[in-house]
């Protein structure tokens, strides 16, 4: 089994998301929440500081990052967990730091996300159960609700350069 953690880094009532590069063999051309694998010995927590950093070149702030959910895919040796969370506050302004993954990252208001080719078609609805848009907290929502990502292709705050809305 694969274990990933992907952040939902939110702010004014966007979220932040990677466009996957067309070139990418999983779920390419896809918006994404930034993340990756949890290398072996790291907490979940550590390999999320270590992907957003990576990825966006920010810091985040531990404290202020809560579990939102899992989401699954795949059976047996090709099976993914996906630990996704939130992020309320981080240090430094996302950045496009690893382009070979993707081609983009973009703020997306909330009310945006139905309308984009999202990697997790329950993302929006993930996201909507935040308390400050309103929902109920993760715990009582989404902690054991298992997502489905769509099959492989081939397998049984401000410095971002675009911005969609």
């Amino acid at each position: 089994m694969h274990v990933v953690v992907c952040g939902a880094l939110v702010e004014n009532g966007a979220v932040l998301l990677v466009h996957r590069s067309p070139t990418r063999r999983a779920y390419p051309d896809l918006w994404d929440l930034p993340g990756g694998h949890v290398d072996a010995g790291e907490s979940e927590l550590q390999a999320l500081a270590r992907e957003m950093h990576e990825e966006l070149g920010v810091h985040i702030v531990a404290e202020s990052s809560s579990r939102l959910g899992d989401l699954h895919a795949g059976s047996g040796e090709d099976a993914v967990h996906v630990g996704v969370w939130h992020v309320s506050d981080w240090v430094g302004s996302p950045t496009n730091s690893a382009p070979e993954e993707h081609d983009d990252i973009a703020w997306v208001g909330m009310s945006e996300l139905g309308g984009l080719p999202l990697v997790f078609g329950a993302l929006p609805a993930l996201l909507r159960s935040l308390p400050e848009h309103g929902g109920l907290s993760p715990a009582e929502d989404f902690s054991q609700t298992r997502h489905h990502l769509p099959p492989r292709p081939g397998e049984t705050r401000r410095d971002c350069r675009a911005s969609i809305g």
